[in-house]
């Protein structure tokens, strides 16, 4: 029996984890918790010097307490704290938390990195044990296309290039991101769709593939 089969009714729990600094009024972050009832945000606190473990609590926190299954959405340094959470609270593949989108991950191994985030590194390098998504910019300054593409491959992840699009943020101006809720909705199905039905990573790869073909005729760029 699935871990989701006991009430196949429930919609999976989106919880945002933000970067350094927040998501502000205009981010696509900010947004989505506005206008999905199924969204809220993790509030990791010390946004302006985060701590890497205390941020890993509080995610593990947030994680314990929300209705399961949860989708992950984060960005910029919000990625790589789902990361060190993966890496420091291991589970089964795909329990409690269900996917993950990842949304520009800032590059915090860099030797030009801001000492408010140089905590952060090095960035884990094992798979994460959810179907998940990275999706970068091709013109972010806070972190190259490749290296980018380079975090999805250690993580496991589907990779979307997303075009020039800066640090993905409010200033990128994005709005609402109907594109992002794209990804979600594919991160979604993969985990096991909207009612949580358990996937096997094999099947949670193949389901991500799949909709990357069809990206083609959608005018969004997948590798």
């Amino acid at each position: 029996m699935s871990p989701f089969s006991s009430d196949l009714s429930r919609r999976p729990t989106i919880l945002t984890v933000p970067g350094l600094n927040g998501s502000g009024p205009a981010h696509w972050q900010t947004l989505w918790e506005q206008s999905r009832p199924d969204t809220s945000r993790i509030e990791l606190g010390m946004w302006n010097t985060p701590h890497r473990n205390a941020w890993v609590t509080k995610i593990d926190q947030a994680v314990s307490s929300a209705r399961a299954p949860v989708i992950l959405v984060g960005h910029s340094l919000g990625c790589i704290a789902i990361s060190w959470w993966a890496t420091l609270s291991p589970q089964p593949y795909g329990w409690p938390v269900a996917g993950a989108l990842l949304v520009a991950p800032a590059d915090v191994d860099r030797a030009e990195t801001p000492s408010e985030i140089a905590g952060f590194a090095p960035v884990p390098r094992t798979s994460l044990p959810f179907p998940s998504i990275v999706a970068a910019s091709t013109d972010d300054p806070w972190v190259s296309i490749e290296r980018a593409h380079s975090l999805a491959a250690d993580w496991g992840s589907h990779f979307v290039d997303l075009g020039a699009h800066g640090h993905v943020n409010a200033a990128s101006g994005l709005g609402w991101w109907p594109e992002g809720q794209e990804l979600l909705e594919r991160v979604m199905d993969a985990s096991g769709g909207p009612r949580g039905e358990a996937r096997s990573p094999g099947d949670a790869r193949a389901i991500l593939a799949r909709e990357a073909r069809l990206t083609a005729d959608n005018h969004l760029p997948a590798s």
